[in-house]
């Protein structure tokens, strides 16, 4: 029989359990999601195998899944995001199977990967994909519900399967609900990754020329953050789109290769592989610090500055230091991991409030329907995005305007007109 749990220490059990009510205190859209699933049970005798970032707000998550009637179990999307106090707590107080040490080893990472699914779930929960993809490994018949993902990079590898016809169970893409990526993404990814680098360098912001990979709403929120903290902002795009959105919203584009050349600080939010490359460390200047805020490692080219380095050095926690053999310094943060967790806590607990609402009842909603839904990726349903919405605002103390029945009649009809 394997391993009912796998953390790095349950002596940390109450420094977890009051960092995960202090994050409770800034999430009352899941606290009350909470409250009706503990009076109605939803999702009663309901597997689910979650695969997530391993914090705070993820466990006010798994209470609320837990507290609905599931059997739920949680291993970690990323090898560095884990918080072993956090991971301690869900398992001695609150009863959470989790399988999630900080640091693990790549085949530790799929070991625990395949211990979330071990009581055979009938939903999955995704922060990359991975734990789909784990599934779709193996074909033993297993009878899956549906599942979610969390992010961009998970939503892009699963279109992939959906478009190829290997899908093999519905996903509703939490990461496409407007209270999830137009909040979350913009200004949990924004904040978080300036605290990652400031925390784990202590660098000045102002003053500073920041180069941003990518400006979807990952990139757009890190870009606002660094000019409102006093940075000069360039931004590098692909989309023609996007870099016409930047300019217009008063940032400088150009390609990496000529940005290489004037930056002091690089961050990469494009959920591609090997955005910046060998070429453009030879380019930089000496002391550049290099940050990821993509899902995976592999955004900047490690194999391929260690290929032009000398010599490497681990100057603070989350800081290595790798000298070309032109002389020159690169400063990599966070093993190119996702800097905001790698370095520090990832995404405010009020952000990701209307994240993990989505989904509490993407859960609740594929638990109802999921038998009937295709191989396929589906949106978050509109009245659950709205009820979120609705949900926040008056947590917020902010109240809105209804449309009055004539207006609502003008807003349906053609004939009106002028």
């Amino acid at each position: 029989m394997g391993k009912t749990y796998d953390v790095k220490n349950l002596s940390l059990v109450k420094a977890g359990v009051k960092r995960i009510e202090w994050a409770r205190r800034a999430m009352p859209v899941v606290r009350s999601i909470e409250d009706r699933f503990r009076r109605e049970r939803p999702l009663k005798g309901v597997r689910i195998g979650a695969c997530l970032h391993v914090t705070t707000e993820t466990a006010n998550l798994m209470r609320a899944l837990a507290a609905g009637g599931a059997d739920v179990r949680l291993c970690a999307s990323n090898p560095l995001s884990t918080q072993d106090d956090v991971a301690a707590a869900l398992v001695k107080e609150f009863g959470v199977p989790v399988f999630a040490i900080r640091g693990e080893d790549r085949k530790t990472y799929y070991s625990h990967l395949r211990s979330a699914l071990g009581h055979n779930p009938q939903i999955t929960m995704d922060d990359g994909a991975d734990l789909v993809s784990e599934l779709h490994r193996r074909d033993d018949g297993r009878v899956i519900l549906g599942g979610t993902e969390e992010t961009t990079t998970g939503v892009i590898r699963l279109r992939s399967m959906a478009q190829k016809g290997v899908l093999k169970f519905p996903v509703i893409s939490v990461n496409d609900a407007d209270t999830k990526h137009l909040f979350d993404n913009r200004y949990g990814t924004g904040q978080s990754t300036l605290d990652g680098i400031i925390r784990s360098t202590n660098t000045l912001i102002a003053g500073q020329t920041i180069v941003i990979c990518g400006y979807g709403w990952c990139g757009r929120g890190v870009a606002e953050r660094a000019r409102g903290m006093g940075a000069h902002v360039m931004v590098v795009e692909v989309d023609a789109v996007r870099a016409l959105q930047a300019v217009m919203d008063g940032f400088r584009v150009a390609p990496i290769g000529k940005a290489a050349l004037v930056g002091d600080v690089f961050i990469t939010v494009t959920g591609d592989i090997n955005v910046i490359r060998r070429e453009h460390f030879l380019k930089m200047k000496d002391g550049v610090i290099l940050a990821n805020s993509g899902h995976f490692n592999v955004e900047i080219d490690i194999p391929g500055l260690e290929k032009l380095s000398r010599s490497t050095q681990t100057l603070r926690d989350n800081v290595v230091e790798y000298v070309l053999r032109n002389g020159k310094r690169v400063v990599l943060l966070g093993e190119g991991r996702l800097v905001n967790l790698a370095a520090a806590e990832g995404h405010p607990a009020m952000v990701m409030d209307m994240s993990f609402a989505n989904q509490a009842l993407s859960a609740e909603y594929l638990t109802q329907h999921g038998r009937r839904l295709k191989r396929q990726v589906y949106p978050v349903p509109k009245e659950i995005d709205e009820a979120i919405a609705r949900l926040k605002l008056k947590t917020m103390g902010v109240s809105i305007d209804r449309l009055t029945p004539e207006q609502k009649t003008y807003l349906a009809s053609w004939e009106m007109g002028t």
